[in-house]
């Protein structure tokens, strides 16, 4: 949903220019539109259909009444009249970004619409009156009754904006959305803004121009109904439309269908096509009409708006086409200053609450929720009535809300007893996490009787607004605001029940993953529960909560929490919807030293990103614990401002936070490259920094207590290469890594690094990466000649960089251990340039030149310095250099004379046959030291495995060989499976099928053993199901290049490849077959593999033999594979569907995508690891999924 998501209607608009005319400009605007003679293909304007609009409403208009490029020109014209000569640029600048887009059935113009009756306008009127009547009381029905006279409803400014461009047409077609998405979490106005819709239109001011009819419909309304019809659902609403309703649906593209309250309802919409329908008078059952509504199966010209909460999206994603996404995020920072200063009605008062508030960002956020903001108003005015320090009042977020929670329990005259107390404290709580767990947010009499909630308790609940009924035909109830069933679903596991033999409702593993881990892409629903429950275990808040609850606590699942989230530090890359992991969140909100520095002092790497100030308060927070951090990556873009530029009044400010303690956050944060002597590498990813911040991290780098050794910059912003940071290299003594890739080196950037790198004493930079830099010529010499002079500088790193032939003719090659000039644009004439230097080198053991059109003449210059037998390099890339078969004569030669050469790649080049032969009978003499040979997609074919089997046979130094991606056909393989088992010796050959890295890529050490006892060391199982694909290693090491990702070292691969039932049988049965790791994937339909896998596993014998299955396989193939898989142990990458497939009696190990977690709680009869894996990689390491010893399965929740 992340792509198609927007915090903004205006993103990807058309004709956002038209928001600059002033409120006159547009009024003339719509004059003179009106006025402007008819043009061919378009329909005349009258001013009744102009008059009201905004300037959202006009581009719609406009794109609607004048199609294809009209709209433009019409624009234009205006424009030129009203003598805005910059927005006329502006019109022909998109005009020439949009035409080619624009599609031939745009220009079709407008229908005009149906001409009704006098009666039947009339009809219309009397239910526009009758929406106005329903919809006008929004506003005094949105207040709390009873005691809560304080409570004031204040209009969301930003959602009043939106108004005129929910339907604004999207680039690049200028088509108006038919499906708009109104998201969000609970509380932040999506029916408020719906019902304002229906508001406006009623009013004539909500595109007047285009719906004649719209209509708002509540789930509830089709849940309620067994069978009815979408004319009697509109009957229903509107009950004088039966005359009409012919003439209404004989235009669907002119009515407009709002739906809400998707989480009020259990509905299971189908998305069988042949339940839908397409007649509006067919009666149907409430899902099967929504689903068919919804899908556009009905009415598919109407336009459809939706409100829903993030929650809801995996249910009725298969339904919506190519909706439009508007996320509403409630109150703006500025709106909830607004709010703070209309309650406290005094300056002092609000300045107060204002500053302690967005000193705790959790709190602040919080408040985007209006009735949330009221809240805290209400709580932080009492503390302040009494007098007391805010501070110590509310040491967490939580504290706040079990303040004015519990004053619903306070004892009074009348109030029920204790044991009666503590029973509907502990059914509300019960009440609470059921619905948590399960997604439920209404609740029947059935829920409360299971709950024991008795009428009483149920009627004390609704009078103090922490329930609200739910409208519809049986008793339903819902929590007045999430966060109330949040909080109270969190109190149920720090409740004490002294009369059981638990006296705690114990936390599984699986539910405390759930609770602080995000799951996959997608935003957790359960993180406020999971945040209130750290706050209630903060020993403060505890004890405050037994006070104003009047009930004993238990903090028995601190430890069970404690144990758990130590293993979840390390979690998977972020993504834009969480940047900072939620357990740091968690660990901020629970405020204890203690149990934070254990959660997290085995936390050796940690990525992050900050977009929020609330980001940079809990990563400072967090960080200074994390005492063994070894490695952190961070992407920046929050604007930190400067103390010296802050407003004094955070009321009046533009930004209301508190600026200045974001700063001193900053500060915090950046001390941990002072005080955490194991952190070794930063990488700073997409970051934007002031230049004041950055004067703080590099006053953090240059510290004496800063052992930091690799500095790694990756697509940041420019100006960030300041002086400041560069002179980190001359001040710091340990920092002897230094990358820069995707980010342009200014002129002042290079000379600061020159002027760095050409001082030997006081810099120690060992190794230099400079990737995609967009570097000048002369900086390129520079450069060079200032790395000459540093003893220290051992290896240069330089790829996609255009260097032609200047830089090779002063590149400081004498000096250099290891030399990378990738995709640098160099041509046959610059090897000839480098041999020169080559031949003087006497330490340069590696050397890659790969992705670099050398041709076979330079690969002969290369080939000459070579055959020097004093020649020191041991491993040389050529990778997809364009070579043919015609360089081998001049390889074969210096593989003759040079005996150092260990790792040779030759992989994408058109060597074919005819030049790997020779290759291979050079390798088969006794002398030969080649170690490793890559050949990846060299055009082979099974000619040449002949030749390769002999070599294999007969050449002992040879410890790996990779020809995947090659036509060798099953006779080739046979051929070298029968080499594998006749050859001799302990060490034996591993055939690298679809192994992929980066060009300067280095394949298993030499050294490595075949007997290795891992069976998965986060491999690359093949291009057809690998994560990494043909992507480079992030952090190549800086002794050697980045190292290829393999598979296990017993692997049999069998990837991306159509053997047949036959061909499968005719591997694993043949005699001496001695895989003891089979990989099936990537199979792709319809040469599967079909039920050949479960006969062809039958060969496995061995206990210890494992079986892969990944890629493409299909279900009935894995049925197949696991009903004969037997007891074998088995590795197995599935989705989610195929999870209950699995009945094997010993321990097994899954490899999932991250869809499956969720349903591994369904396995059973076996001790379950995991090793989860997702888009972005590992999510967990090996995490244990077994039951709990010593848990009650009887006081589980059914979130388990």
């Amino acid at each position: 949903m992340s792509s198609a998501s927007s915090n903004s209607p205006f993103e990807n608009g058309v004709m956002l220019y038209m928001a600059y005319l002033s409120k006159e400009g547009l009024q003339t605007f719509k004059q003179l539109l009106v006025d402007e003679n008819p043009r061919p293909g378009s329909v005349q304007i009258t001013w009744d259909q102009v008059k009201t609009a905004r300037w959202g409403e006009m581009v719609h208009l406009l794109v609607e009444f004048f199609p294809g490029r009209l709209a433009w020109d019409v624009t234009h014209d205006i424009f030129a009249k009203m003598n805005q000569t910059e927005l006329c640029l502006r019109v022909q600048m998109e005009l020439n970004y949009i035409l080619p887009n624009l599609e031939l059935k745009d220009l079709n113009p407008r229908e005009m619409p149906v001409n009704l009756e006098e009666g039947e306008s009339d009809k219309i009127q009397e239910y526009k009156v009758h929406v106005t009547n329903e919809y006008s009381m929004m506003r005094t029905m949105t207040t709390w009754s009873g005691s809560h006279a304080d409570f004031f409803y204040q209009d969301i400014e930003r959602h009043e904006r939106f108004l005129p461009c929910l339907f604004l047409p999207k680039r690049p077609q200028a088509k108006q959305p038919k499906t708009v998405v109104l998201q969000g979490v609970a509380g932040v106005g999506k029916t408020s803004l719906a019902k304002k819709v229906m508001l406006e239109w009623a009013e004539n001011k909500f595109y007047h121009h285009k719906f004649r009819c719209a209509f708002y419909f509540h789930c509830r309304e089709m849940a309620q109904v067994d069978e009815q019809s979408f004319a009697e659902l509109i009957a229903h609403k509107w009950p004088g439309s039966r005359s009409l309703m012919s003439k209404i649906m004989s235009k669907p593209d002119q009515l407009l269908l709002l739906f809400d309250g998707f989480e009020e309802v259990s509905l299971t919409l189908t998305d069988r096509p042949a339940d839908l329908s397409d007649d509006w008078i067919q009666k149907l059952p409430g899902p099967v009409l929504l689903a068919s509504l919804l899908s556009k199966r009905m009415l598919p010209e109407a336009t459809l708006l939706i409100t829903f909460r993030f929650t809801s999206w995996r249910k009725l994603k298969p339904f919506l086409k190519h909706p439009s996404f508007i996320t509403l995020t409630g109150f703006s920072m500025a709106e909830r200053a607004k709010y703070f200063r209309t309650y406290f009605g005094n300056k002092r008062d609000a300045d107060e609450a204002l500053r302690f508030v967005t000193g705790n960002t959790v709190l602040f956020s919080m408040c985007q929720v209006p009735a949330v903001c009221w809240m805290v108003c209400s709580c932080l005015r009492q503390q302040m009535q009494r007098g007391a320090d805010l501070a110590q009042a509310y040491p967490n977020a939580t504290a706040v809300f079990v303040q004015y929670l519990s004053g619903f329990f306070a004892t009074k005259a009348g109030s029920p007893s204790r044991n009666t107390h503590q029973t509907r404290l502990a059914g509300l709580c019960y009440l609470a996490a059921e619905g948590m767990w399960n997604m439920r947010w209404v609740f029947d009499t059935k829920d409360l009787e299971q709950a024991k909630l008795d009428e009483t308790a149920v009627a004390t609940f609704l009078r103090v607004n922490i329930f609200q009924r739910v409208a519809g035909d049986g008793d339903c109830y819902a929590f007045a605001i999430l966060s109330f069933q949040e909080f109270f679903a969190a109190f149920l596991y720090v409740l004490c029940f002294p009369q059981r033999l638990r006296n705690f409702r114990v936390l599984d593993r699986v539910q405390i993953i759930r609770l602080i881990a995000y799951p996959g892409r997608k935003k957790n629903y359960l993180a406020q529960m999971g945040l209130f429950l750290f706050g209630l275990l903060n020993e403060k808040c505890a004890s405050a909560a037994e006070k104003s609850f009047r009930c004993k606590l238990s903090l028995g699942n601190k430890k069970k929490l404690l144990k758990v989230a130590a293993l979840l530090h390390e979690c998977g890359p972020p993504t834009l919807h969480h940047g900072v992991p939620q357990l740091f969140y968690c660990l901020h909100e629970i405020q204890e030293e203690t149990f934070v520095r254990q959660t997290l002092s085995d936390c050796q790497n940690a990525t992050l990103i900050i977009s929020k100030k609330k980001d940079m308060q809990v990563s400072a927070f967090c960080l200074k614990y994390c005492q063994r951090l070894r490695a952190l990556e961070l992407t920046m873009t929050l604007t930190i401002p400067h103390v010296g530029t802050l407003s004094l009044d955070p009321l009046h400010s533009a930004e209301p936070e508190s600026s200045d303690q974001c700063f001193l956050w900053w500060q915090e944060f950046c001390s941990v490259f002072r005080t955490h002597e194991n952190l070794e590498v930063l990488t700073l990813t997409n970051t934007s920094l002031e230049a004041e911040s950055v004067k703080v991290l590099s006053a953090a780098l240059r510290h004496p207590g800063c052992k930091l050794q690799k500095l790694i910059f990756r697509r940041v912003h420019p100006s960030m290469l300041n002086e400041d940071l560069i002179q980190v290299l001359t001040e710091n003594q340990y920092l002897s890594y230094l990358e820069i890739q995707g980010t342009e080196v200014r002129r002042e950037a290079m000379e600061f690094l020159c002027t760095a790198l050409k001082c030997p004493p006081q810099c120690y930079v060992q190794c230099l990466r400079l990737e995609d830099c967009s570097v000048t010529p002369k900086s390129w010499i520079d450069l060079a000649k200032d790395l000459g002079s540093n003893k220290h500088h051992k290896k240069l790193l330089i790829s996609q960089n255009k260097l032609r032939t200047f830089g090779t003719y002063c590149l400081p090659v004498d000096r250099l251990e290891r030399l990378s000039l990738e995709n640098c644009e160099l041509a046959p004439l610059t090897c000839k340039t480098l041999t020169s230097s080559l031949k003087s080198n006497e330490m340069l053991t590696h050397l890659s030149l790969a992705e670099n059109t050398l041709k076979d003449e330079g690969a002969k210059e290369l080939c000459n310095a070579l055959q020097c037998s004093t020649c020191p390099l041991q491993r040389l890339v050529l990778r997809n250099c364009a070579l043919t078969s015609d360089c081998c004569p001049d390889l074969v030669s210096a593989l003759d004379k040079n005996k150092n050469l260990r790792s040779l790649d030759l992989g994408f080049n058109s060597l074919k046959d005819d030049g790997v032969i020779l290759l291979f009978e050079a390798l088969m003499k006794p002398q030969s030291g080649l170690q490793i040979l890559e050949l990846e997609k060299c055009l082979l074919t099974a000619v040449c495995c002949q030749a390769m089997a002999s070599m294999v046979l007969h050449n002992q130094s040879l410890r790996y060989l990779d020809v995947s991606k090659n036509d060798i056909g099953l006779r080739g393989r046979e051929l070298l499976r029968e080499a594998f088992q006749q050859r001799k010796g302990e060490k034996k050959v591993v055939l690298a099928q679809n192994l992929t890295a980066g060009a300067d890529g280095e394949p298993p050490p030499p050294g490595s053993t075949v007997n290795e006892p891992r069976l998965l060391q986060r491999p690359c199982l093949g291009s057809a199901g690998s994560e990494m694909g043909n992507k480079k290693p992030e952090n190549p090491p800086t002794d050697t290049f980045p190292v290829r990702p393999r598979r296990h070292p017993f692997a049999k691969a069998l990837g991306e490849c159509a053997l047949g039932r036959a061909g499968l049988e005719s591997v694993t049965r043949s005699p001496g077959f001695v895989a003891q790791c089979l990989t099936l994937g990537g199979f792709r339909p319809p040469d599967s593999i079909g039920t050949g896998c479960g006969s062809g596993i039958e060969g496995f014998t061995s206990p210890h033999q494992v079986i892969l299955i990944w890629g493409k396989v299909r279900e009935t193939e894995v049925g197949s594979v696991l009903t004969t898989a037997g007891n074998h142990s088995a590795v197995i990458s599935l989705s989610d569907q195929h999870l209950e497939k699995l009945k094997l009696k010993q321990c097994c190990h899954l490899y999932l995508n991250k869809a499956a977690m969720a349903r591994t709680g369904k396995l059973w009869g076996t001790t379950i690891h995991v090793e989860t894996h997702g888009t972005k990689g590992l999510v967990f390491p090996l995490l244990r999924m077994d039951t709990v010893e010593g848990e009650n399965s009887g006081e589980r929740s059914s979130g388990n």
